[in-house]
């Protein structure tokens, strides 16, 4: 393809993990291009930006506002012109996105798994010690956490990678949890490690998924994310999201949702914050007839089949949503 007439910059967070998110989407569209050194910057620059969600340490999501939090100044700099591509954890992204963007792409799925990451080595939640205390901002890891383990506390943990496993080196916290995939990205030692299995702790709906954001009707932008969009990951993530829209889903909800494109089963599941209450429904997709609009419909049913095992018990999970 030949290179952009204008720059096209690429909005992302400034965290270590975003940074290196938004690299490889620069280097993805670069390659189509056939640009290399200063010309690779000229042409896809990256516009780093601080979310209010960055700035706020001091407090858990749900306290703050919602998980917009880390996506609200990236969009409004596609929004005023000043990024034609915005590169998102899709875990972070909210179910409907702001008017006048829409995703463009979607990058082939990472490990979705999440790690326990512990002083003593520990992989497994039941080896953990009794009555230990583990840090974590993610009120799923919580509940899903405390459903089996009611024995451990759970204190709020925030920042990035290095913030967290230096608040764990420093004896702040016995272990955290942190997703495989921004593990291996960032090249982790620590990605070598055994993680958790789904049916252990469910993974966050679209975790692992990076997506590639640009302006409604942005034909130029449009045309370089054809050759990066990854099929495959578009319809686990499309089910998964669905999942969450049916069930109003939000960090202020601890909700789970994975498609196996191994085994083919797509599992939801919904907890109450302490996680002594949990409703899990599975069925089958096959991601091998399914359609964006079929896997959509998949993640709406499953989130039915959820919300009517909940009953009323529901509203308790749905704390704020």
């Amino acid at each position: 393809m030949k290179p952009p007439s204008r720059p096209l910059a690429i909005a992302t967070r400034r965290s270590p993990l975003a940074l290196v998110q938004a690299r490889d989407v620069q280097a993805r569209l670069a390659a189509l291009c056939g640009l290399a050194g200063e010309a690779v910057e000229s042409h896809f620059p990256i516009l780093g930006l601080v979310s209010t969600g960055d700035m706020i340490q001091d407090r858990t999501l749900i306290e703050a506002g919602g998980k917009g939090l880390f996506t609200k100044e990236i969009d409004e700099a596609q929004l005023d012109g000043r990024a034609a591509f915005a590169v998102h954890s899709m875990k972070d992204v909210p179910t409907v996105l702001p008017a006048g963007l829409v995703l463009g792409a979607l990058l082939e799925r990472e490990d979705p798994r999440d790690m326990l990451i512990a002083r003593g080595g520990e992989t497994r939640l039941a080896d953990l010690p009794e009555g230990i205390t583990i840090g974590t901002a993610s009120l799923r890891r919580q509940a899903q956490l405390l459903h089996k383990r009611p024995d451990l506390t759970v204190i709020p943990l925030r920042g990035n990678v290095d913030t967290r496993l230096g608040k764990l080196a420093e004896g702040e916290v016995y272990a955290t949890f942190l997703a495989l995939a921004g593990l291996n990205r960032l090249g982790r030692a620590e990605a070598r490690r055994d993680p958790l299995e789904a049916d252990e702790m469910l993974p966050a709906a679209a975790q692992g998924a990076v997506g590639v954001a640009i302006r409604d009707g942005d034909t130029e932008a449009a045309g370089y994310l054809a050759a990066l969009h990854h099929s495959a990951t578009e319809l686990a993530v499309t089910a998964e999201r669905a999942f969450l829209a049916e069930l109003d889903g939000s960090c202020r909800t601890p909700i789970a949702a994975h498609v196996n494109k191994v085994s083919m089963d797509f599992t939801g599941e919904v907890l109450t914050p302490d996680g002594q209450q949990c409703w899990r429904k599975q069925i089958r997709f096959d991601m091998t007839t399914a359609t964006p609009e079929s896997a959509r419909e998949a993640g709406l049913a499953l989130g039915r089949a959820v919300r009517k095992a909940a009953g009323d018990g529901l509203a308790a999970a749905l704390v704020g949503a």
